[in-house]
């Protein structure tokens, strides 16, 4: 796909997660928002999946730690063709598989996630089995910046250089908020590039909604025997005016003049 419909698509996803909160009446508005062009370029001009075979043998793998970003995740895996479009409609509703986090019940998703901290050190394994196995796919996981306060992301992190990985990526959704205010208020993480540097990563630094810089960073191979961290600059709440750059937002749900005008503002963004 060429980058404007990369864009287009991820104008369409934002609409989708919309539509999927204020159906259900929960979900973690302001935090899908900032990662949906990751996750458009990720699964639409990186990532070897197929959707006719979840299960191929080799696919690439991808690891949610942002678990509560999860309505980005499944509007993706359902305009990919893993579920049908209209389970869309089920999301958080008794007995169905579109829970509020990760679940690997549904074709796509590799691991259940939602307690921060703990997909970046899976996916230090996933990456390591690939490596003893003697295969090539990639592994690329996405963390929220609050996650950095976890001490098992650092845990992954030395062992992600120790034993070389070359063969994984992380993503840091870096928007500077979280549930409880700003990031660097509740606990202070930068200078992040200078720690992951000293953990011995490769890092990168981007505008983290603009999908060109995003394909062009992950599409790059990795140094030799480092992983990469991608440092992806957000804005939380991205597309629709009055939820951008708002904590309150991280987890809130639209009234339906607020859901009339976000589908209006983002329709304007998709015509531009």
């Amino acid at each position: 796909m060429e980058i404007k419909d990369l864009q287009k698509t991820a104008v369409e996803i934002r609409k989708e997660v919309l539509k999927m909160i204020k159906t259900s009446g929960t979900g973690h508005t302001g935090s899908d928002l900032s990662c949906a062009d990751i996750l458009v370029a990720l699964y639409y001009a990186v990532m070897d999946v197929d959707a006719k075979k979840p299960e191929m043998d080799g696919r690439d793998q991808y690891v949610q730690s942002k678990g509560h970003a999860v309505e980005a995740l499944w509007a993706v895996l359902a305009d990919k063709g893993f579920i049908d479009r209209t389970e869309l409609a089920t999301f958080s509703q008794f007995g169905s598989r579109l829970i509020g986090h990760p679940n690997n019940k549904v074709p796509g998703v590799e691991m259940n996630t939602g307690s921060l901290g703990h997909g970046l050190p899976v996916s230090v394994g996933i990456a390591l089995a690939a490596k003893l196995d003697g295969k090539d796919y990639h592994t690329y996981t996405l963390m929220g910046d609050g996650e950095m306060a976890e001490g098992s992301v650092w845990e992954g992190a030395m062992a992600a250089a120790n034993f070389k990985l070359d063969n994984l990526t992380a993503i840091i959704d870096r928007n500077r908020l979280q549930i409880s205010g700003a990031s660097e208020s509740v606990m202070r993480v930068e200078d992040l590039r200078a720690k992951w540097e000293a953990f011995g990563w490769e890092v990168h630094e981007v505008d983290g909604n603009d999908i060109a810089q995003l394909v062009e960073i992950l599409k790059r191979p990795n140094v030799s025997e480092m992983p990469k961290m991608v440092i992806a600059l957000t804005t939380k709440g991205k597309g629709v005016s009055f939820m951008e750059n708002q904590a309150a937002w991280h987890h809130k749900v639209p009234s339906d003049e607020e859901y009339l005008q976000a589908l209006k503002e983002l329709e304007v963004i998709a015509n531009v």
